[in-house]
């Protein structure tokens, strides 16, 4: 198969197939023209057209991920792709900064009217090696009690790589949490402190896709001595996508056992634990288990108010604190959510010349607001019914096992979907101090990481949550 029109053709449609928001691909994909196939044929080129620098803004920053995977699941081979502006006229009402708000959401309108006004030239090309970012450093890393066990343990792994206590290295935890930032801030650091050491920062899921190339190749000679031979720290993202094939696992699992055989550190992240990775072989998740493991989660309230802090003085916008404060609450899915929320605010107030106060920013972000919410009534039912206990055994006094777990379970899942204090979630249990609920908290985290049924009882009570609050 041959990166051509046809091809080209063939991924817009398989595209459309999959999606149900066929007016917003007409819009937008639709324009996007084949231009040429460039480059070596172990690692070819394909170059889109797009009409104008507004029209490869919204497909770098909307699209691109999705045309790279289709491109991927259908070509299976490396390859690369550039988006290049060729001037050829499309829809008036792209063309014009009459947008229709039907075909952008709200983020999507703001980051149209920046590119226009600021003529923003995004990265056209999609990087053909992964390098690391010199901005993500451990001192641009914002601590709080939901990380500061996964940095210093990245600490500690910089100042000293290949160290049997910490290696391999595994942090895990939900998207937009930090742990890509984590890798880099080592990686960045050892590259100071060793500067002879040679430094590999790679995606899984590139990984399983130079593996699976050079099988069809027959290169696997030249594969290993890429990742074993000519590298001295490896930094994996996303190894959940490792499981995706056996013959992608066995060179994995051999590539770390090498890496760590040889006292090379390897440094892994992922959004859930080794024993978590569904079709992952079990030798593969031990040798994941066998070095330490670090999580890292949601930061509460406090800590999202000083990552905000330290990126609204690094965007250098001034907040005034109940902005500060607002922004910080109602962000709770992510640090990418909670950073992307400050960019939308700062780029309103740029493009309509408007001061940020409490109303504009509530304006500007009251989609937030609009989403479904729990309380803390039917979060104990939730657990209560889970359990086969009663509401009113919770707010009880006994000590019963079997009452204490879904009481210390209902305090954990309260206090992470709804940023209660401590003294309050104690008083919404019949009046407990808040060092019990302290007590409580840190129970249940021992208890998933040595109990699986317990650990599989919360993700089932987490993931109802979610259902009932899309967040």
């Amino acid at each position: 198969m041959e990166l051509n029109s046809s091809f080209w053709t063939l991924i817009k449609t398989k595209m459309k197939s999959r999606n149900d928001n066929n007016k917003l691909l007409d819009t937008w994909l639709d324009p996007i023209e084949y231009v040429s196939t460039t480059g070596p044929t172990e690692r070819p080129r394909l170059v889109l057209g797009v009409p104008n620098a507004l029209h490869q803004y919204f497909v770098i920053e909307n699209l691109q991920d999705k045309i790279y995977t289709e491109i991927s699941d259908t070509y299976g081979k490396p390859f690369e792709v550039e988006f290049s502006i060729t001037g050829n006229k499309i829809n008036s009402h792209i063309e014009t900064s009459s947008t229709p708000e039907e075909l952008l959401s709200g983020s999507e309108i703001l980051q149209a009217q920046l590119a226009r006004a600021q003529n923003i030239q995004p990265t056209q090309q999609r990087s053909s090696t992964d390098s690391l970012n010199s901005d993500l450093t451990f001192s641009t890393f914002v601590v709080g009690k939901n990380s500061e066990f996964a940095h210093a343990a990245c600490f500690n792994v910089a100042r000293n790589p290949g160290a049997d206590d910490y290696n391999p290295l595994y942090i895990y935890g939900p998207v937009g949490m930090g742990k890509t930032h984590l890798l880099h801030a080592a990686g960045n650091h050892i590259r100071e402190q060793y500067q002879q050491l040679r430094i590999t920062y790679i995606s899984a899921e590139r990984f399983m896709n130079e593996c699976i190339s050079a099988i069809r190749r027959h290169e696997m000679d030249k594969f290993r001595q890429k990742y074993r031979e000519n590298s001295d720290i490896l930094l994996v993202d996303d190894v959940q996508f490792i499981a995706r094939g056996e013959a992608v696992q066995e060179e994995f699992f051999h590539t770390v056992n090498s890496f760590i055989d040889s006292r090379k550190q390897v440094i892994l992240a992922s959004d859930r634990m080794p024993k978590d990775i569904h079709g992952l072989e079990d030798r593969s998740r031990t040798r994941l288990e066998r070095g330490l493991i670090a999580d890292i989660t949601m930061p509460d309230l406090e800590t999202r108010i000083a990552i905000l802090r330290y990126k609204a003085e690094k965007f250098n916008v001034r907040l005034p604190e109940d902005v500060v404060n607002y922004i910080a609450r109602i962000s709770k899915r992510s640090i990418r959510e909670l950073e992307g929320n400050l960019k939308k605010v700062k780029m309103f107030s740029e493009l309509q010349g408007l001061p940020i106060d409490y109303e504009l920013v509530k304006r500007i972000l009251s989609h937030h607001e609009t989403q479904s919410t729990i309380s803390v009534e039917e979060i104990m039912k939730l657990v209560a019914d889970h359990f086969k206990v009663r509401v009113l055994d919770l707010k009880s006094s006994t000590r019963a096992k079997p009452i204490v777990v879904p009481r210390q379970i209902a305090m954990y899942l309260i206090k992470k979907f709804l940023d209660k204090s401590l003294v309050d979630i104690g008083k919404s249990f019949g009046g407990k101090d808040h060092t019990t609920v302290m007590n409580a908290l840190e129970r249940v985290k021992n208890l998933q990481a040595a109990d699986q049924d317990i650990a599989k009882d919360i993700e089932d009570l987490e993931q109802r949550i979610h259902n009932i609050t899309g967040v």
